[in-house]
């Protein structure tokens, strides 16, 4: 998606903080806000989020607030695409999904996030069940790339590749600025 393809003032995005990845119970009250904000600069509002460990309450606030949601239960998904991502499971069920944004902050999220650098031994509790860890890239960074490999390495899975760049996002966000624009 290239931005300097809009009209001017056509689109802006709003984030929330992506480390509410990890306390998704204020994923739905921080859309909410967002949603409400939006509404009182008569905004057209879409959600580029999946669920992301909300128990399907994203689902709900979606319905109740009538705004329209990018399609997939998560990022890992609509990045893949849903053939890619169902592909990639029948390949190995217990894959141990990662972005970019997982691979920068690994250290923090995974190994001191999920207790792995106090408690070395949990690592073969949690991930027992884990054979594959597959990098879904965003950006080709070849810092990323070997940080993601010594990830790999740390959880003793085997490391898997896939450079989606955007994949679904791009598309979801590129068929509203084509939507919203030619209306």
């Amino acid at each position: 998606m290239m931005q300097e393809n809009l009209p001017e003032g056509a689109f802006s995005f709003t984030c929330l903080p992506a480390s509410w990845h990890n306390t998704p119970e204020k994923i739905v009250p921080g859309l909410r806000r967002k949603i409400k904000a939006a509404r009182k600069l008569d905004k057209t509002i879409m959600i580029a989020y999946g669920d992301c460990g909300t128990g399907g309450d994203i689902d709900r606030l979606i319905k109740q607030e009538q705004v329209e949601r990018i399609d997939g239960p998560h990022c890992y998904q609509f990045y893949m695409g849903a053939d890619a991502f169902d592909a990639a499971m029948d390949d190995a069920l217990g894959t141990f999904f990662v972005t970019d944004y997982m691979v920068r902050h690994f250290e923090r999220l995974i190994m001191q996030g999920m207790g792995l650098r106090k408690h070395p031994q949990l690592r073969d509790i949690y991930f027992a069940h884990y054979t594959k860890f597959l990098y879904i890239a965003q950006i080709d960074d070849p810092r990323l790339y070997k940080k993601a490999q010594d990830g790999a390495a740390e959880l003793g899975l085997e490391f898997a590749y896939v450079n989606t760049g955007l994949g679904g996002l791009g598309q979801f966000v590129q068929d509203a600025v084509k939507e919203h624009t030619e209306t």
